[in-house]
Order: C-alpha cells, then structure tokens, then sequence
C-alpha cells in the first residue's frame, strides 16, 4: 500500500556520506521535530534527476528555508558513496542532504519503489515530493512514470 498525506514516516536507517565514510541516519533523526521537504527519484547522475529535479531544490533552498522548512532531502536507491558523489558532481554543499536508501527499505515500506530490472537498474524509487512535518506526511506529490510536473522545487514552493 502507498504512503499518503496523514501517514507517519516508517522507521527505517537509511545513510550519508560522511567524512570518514557512510553514516547510518535514522528516519527519526531526520524527520523527527522538524519541517521537511523530501524528494525522490530514480537514480543519481540519471539525466532527469541531474539535470532538473536536484538543481531545482539546490537553486530554491533558501526560499524554502524561508518558509520554515528545515532541511531538504533528495533521497535515492543507491549507495551512499554515490549519493555523496553525485552531492558533490551538483555542488550540493549544506542545501540539500544526499540520503541513501541502498537496499530500498524506506522506499519499498512506503509503497513507492518501482521495477526497472527490464532495463537492467532493478528496483527504484518512484520520483515523488513531499513534506513531512514531525514524521507525518502533509503533501505527497507521485509523478506518473517517466514524468516530471509535480515533485519539482517550483510545485512544492508552493505547497509549503
């Protein structure tokens, strides 16, 4: 079953590079007490989440901090040694956190992954947005596959 606007955030660990290394990050921790933004899509370095979803929320950062939201987060199927990568290829730095979810756990308990094995990437991450204020979801955004129109920084600007 999918996530939807009312539902808590499932606990799970997720990770971020860190300086040494991958660093375990709980759901708790990151959404627990605080106002954010969530996006997911596909994979990093993939043309569509390079080259408009990602810079989207890096460029809007600060106007999303403006409007009370604490952090951004841009969450994947993938390694944290490629999220990182691909946080510092996007010049990232401290607007948005590069969190991974290797294994799909968060993406798979919230109803979200989708199967790209066909094409040898296995399961993803739907590409969605969301706000998740103190780990309760307040606006879901899921894009139809292969679309981007309702999970940019732009859609969600307005939501929050």
């Amino acid at each position: 079953m999918t996530i939807k606007v009312g539902d808590k955030i499932p606990s799970a660990t997720l990770h971020v590079m860190g300086q040494d290394g991958p660093e375990a990050v709980t759901t708790d921790e990151l959404f627990g007490g605080k106002k954010v933004v969530l996006f997911a899509l596909p994979g990093a370095f993939t043309p569509t989440c390079s080259a408009r979803h990602l810079p989207g929320y890096v460029e809007k950062a600060e106007e999303f901090k403006g409007k009370g939201v604490d952090s951004i987060v841009c969450l994947s199927v993938n390694d944290a040694f490629v999220m990182g990568a691909w946080g510092k290829d996007q010049q990232v730095g401290d607007k948005v956190q590069m969190v991974a979810d290797g294994s799909g756990q968060l993406t798979e308990s919230m109803g979200l992954t989708f199967d790209l094995s066909d094409k040898g990437l296995g399961k993803r991450s739907q590409r969605y947005a969301m706000l998740v204020d103190d780990g309760v979801v307040k606006v879901l955004n899921i894009e139809d596959a292969g679309a981007f129109e309702v999970s940019g920084a732009d859609t969600m600007l307005k939501a929050v």
